[in-house]
């Protein structure tokens, strides 16, 4: 939960706005959208939800937890455990195989090592690679190497699932299958996901869609 937060960053002279007091909340088990042009505040609004940055003004909770009151060790040991990030960019370990980035989820949130192939393999079959585990990123598609992100995001068990704009490289065809993930990772792992986009045609999916305009919610 967000309630009332400002975001301001300085850029050169110039103290630049981007989010002025949002309040907004995340229910269980439910896919969220923030929808808006680049520069309407959506990643920042997704960083500071998911801990990686603190408000200037506001409270920021992440299940009791007053994210803006803690310190930057204190809110990366519940993102190992309780929060995945899913990136534009994929953040994928270029030298190592699908299974391998996956497998350093768990690592990365010292799950126990015996359970590690079980709970690997599931998440690669959820998203539909088990055939490619063995394959490294530049061996594959655009969109198979989203849904090893996505895999690797969910592997240690998060209750909620942040993503900042997982479709953006995709074409529709693939996007729809990564949304299509996302619905069946909501009602397996009962995660919540709370993403960014710019792409109208797959608002439809979401349960909530928070439409962004110069730092405010609509």
């Amino acid at each position: 939960m967000v309630k009332e937060v400002e975001r301001t960053f300085q850029v050169g002279s110039t103290k630049l706005h981007v989010l002025k007091g949002i309040s907004m909340s995340l229910e269980p088990k439910q896919l969220v959208m923030l929808r808006g042009r680049s520069g309407s505040g959506k990643t920042t609004l997704l960083n500071l939800i998911g801990g990686l940055d603190q408000p200037d003004k506001g409270e920021v909770f992440f299940h009791n937890y007053p994210f803006h009151l803690w310190n930057d060790n204190q809110r990366t040991e519940v993102r190992r455990k309780e929060i995945g990030f899913i990136f534009q960019s994929y953040a994928l370990m270029p030298l190592l195989s699908a299974y391998e980035n996956v497998e350093l989820g768990l690592r990365m949130a010292n799950s126990p090592k015996a359970l590690w192939k079980e709970r690997v393999l599931h998440c690669l079959d959820m998203v539909g690679l088990t055939k490619r585990m063995h394959h490294r990123p530049y061996e594959m598609s655009g969109g198979e190497q989203q849904r090893v992100a996505i895999a690797k995001a969910i592997v240690h068990r998060p209750s909620l699932l942040l993503a900042d704009e997982p479709t953006a490289e995709l074409d529709s065809q693939m996007g729809a299958q990564i949304m299509s993930v996302f619905r069946s990772i909501i009602d397996t792992e009962e995660v919540t996901i709370c993403m960014t986009t710019h792409d109208p045609t797959i608002l439809e999916v979401a349960d909530h869609v928070l439409e962004m305009v110069d730092g405010r919610i609509k």
